[in-house]
């Protein structure tokens, strides 16, 4: 039997795939000219966009669920559907964000790339082998691809983090990204392995049927909270898997050195891009495959998001790097986005998982823009230091007042309506899901955020700004491509304070179709 594609399906990876063997070919027979390193990010950026207009042609359909790579159905069970890669308003959702958050990556690779000293064909070929996997992950729907999609996010970054070479600090950034990922891949895969000796299938579908009871597994009978004891472990273990992917507590020491390590365009990826895999990684395990036992694992959901706000937050106090400080900081937001999924069992769990999926929508744009900014000071300090942005914003007003913007969005302040909703979003699911210890736990990481972002902003509307430093030299000078970097990022995120209860209905309405 031929197995039937849909290639509009796949269009979106498709075309990131295509635009980075294109991208080694370009490299491979242009001349070695400066003019190359603009070609090599122009088709980037053209093969990010058009898989972006893909993206959108799908929503345009009325985000109906479109599969291909299915068991063909006189091998299937009747019951359950068996499909590798499904296209849903879930997956078109993160789809979404991810291109968007690409956009604004390529453009800063463009400003990182234009001083020379990197390879620019091996970076962008890296950069779209990235992507393939990130806009994959959330289409994926059975074990063996969820796992090949998420190492496809993760494998090119090591590369991307050492790239910058002779550089001592991006060599061990990218060793100790290695060894974590290398370990946090091990773990996961033994638990996957158990999961489906249990349950005999690696489809989420089918395993979803099989850990509520509703279908047989070969050789157990399981009901729904009924689990063996070596299904436990490997429940932990693939969570344990996935903690490490979005640097939650206890995984998450190696976030820090590994954001100052990279260049400043890896550290918005790690940031973003990776992140939003990860967590839709972990949303597909426990909402798809594991809902039927989710007994087992809200109570270790709920544990590891109390410990990954509280640890980020504490650690974020004590930072005079500003990149260090946003590395920090997106470890606490991992716990504010952690939080909803731990009241599933309670409350309705598409409400819930269009809380998380909210709050990372919302911080993805808050964190890109600052991100942009970031690059852009870095271009004229040694350090980067938050003394360094004192007084930015009368000496550079947009990129300073598009940074006070973000950090007030991340805090929750108003007019930063944005972030204030996104917090408000994962609050009444907490109270409504009967979570009150762990709404207050949030509550108290709140006001502790508030203060290392309220001192950031205040650096930047300090009344005695810095001498200028020494201006670098023609080749590190930054490039124009820095500047819509931060125009996008700041536009999404102004447009989300405008409207958050739409990205609240748009991420509700996209629990797997």
């Amino acid at each position: 039997m031929i197995q039937q594609i849909d290639y509009l399906v796949i269009a979106p990876p498709l075309v990131l795939a295509l635009a980075a063997g294109l991208v080694l070919l370009l490299d491979a027979f242009l001349p070695a000219r400066p003019r190359t390193r603009g070609v090599l990010g122009l088709v980037t950026l053209a093969g990010v966009l058009v898989s972006l207009a893909f993206v959108l042609v799908q929503a345009a359909g009325g985000g109906t669920p479109r599969s291909t790579f299915c068991v063909p159905p006189s091998l299937a069970d009747p019951a359950t559907a068996q499909c590798s890669f499904v296209a849903d308003r879930f997956t078109l959702v993160f789809a979404g964000m991810v291109l968007v958050a690409a956009v604004v990556v390529v453009l800063l690779s463009m400003s990182e790339l234009a001083g020379g000293g990197i390879p620019v064909g091996e970076w962008y070929f890296l950069l779209l082998c990235t992507f393939v996997g990130a806009v994959t992950l959330p289409a994926s729907r059975d074990l063996i691809m969820l796992v090949v999609a998420l190492e496809l996010v993760s494998l090119p970054v090591f590369a991307l983090t050492a790239l910058k070479r002779y550089d001592g600090r991006s060599s061990e950034a990218a060793v100790k990204l290695f060894v974590v990922s290398v370990v946090s891949t091990a773990v996961m895969l033994f638990g996957v392995s158990l999961l489906y000796g249990i349950a005999g299938t690696v489809f989420l579908s089918r395993l979803g049927a099989v850990f509520s009871g509703q279908a047989q597994a070969p050789g157990v009978a399981l009901v729904q909270g009924d689990l063996p004891a070596v299904g436990t472990v490997g429940v932990v273990l693939v969570v344990a898997g996935f903690a490490f992917k979005i640097a939650a507590v206890p995984f998450h020491s190696w976030a820090a050195d590994v954001y100052q390590g990279a260049p400043v365009p890896v550290a918005a990826l790690l940031s973003v891009i990776s992140k939003a895999a990860g967590f839709a990684g972990l949303i597909l395990v426990l909402a798809a495959a594991l809902a039927g036992q989710a007994a087992t694992w809200v109570p270790i959901i709920a544990v590891l998001a109390a410990l990954t706000m509280t640890a980020g937050n504490l650690l974020a106090l004590r930072q005079r790097s500003a990149v260090r400080l946003l590395a920090w900081s997106s470890v606490a937001q991992s716990g504010y986005i952690l939080a909803p999924l731990a009241v599933t069992v309670t409350a309705d769990g598409g409400t819930a998982i269009g809380a998380s999926m909210a709050y990372l929508v919302i911080y993805a744009a808050m964190n890109l823009g600052a991100f942009a900014v970031v690059m852009l000071v870095s271009k004229t300090t040694t350090r980067n230091e938050l003394d360094d942005y004192r007084g930015l914003v009368f000496r550079r007003p947009a990129a300073g007042l598009a940074l006070a913007f973000c950090l007030i969005c991340l805090a929750g302040l108003p007019p930063g309506l944005a972030g204030l909703f996104a917090k408000v979003f994962v609050f009444r699911e907490l109270v409504e899901g009967g979570s009150g210890w762990l709404a207050l736990v949030m509550a108290v990481n709140t006001v502790i955020g508030l203060y290392y972002y309220a001192v950031w902003t205040a650096r930047l509307f300090a009344s005695a700004p810095q001498p200028e430093p020494t201006p670098e030299p023609a080749s590190r000078r930054t490039f124009p491509a820095t500047l819509p970097a931060i125009g996008i990022a700041v536009a999404v995120a102004v447009l989300f304070s405008v409207a958050p209860q739409l990205v609240l209905d748009v991420t509700a309405l996209s629990a797997f179709g």
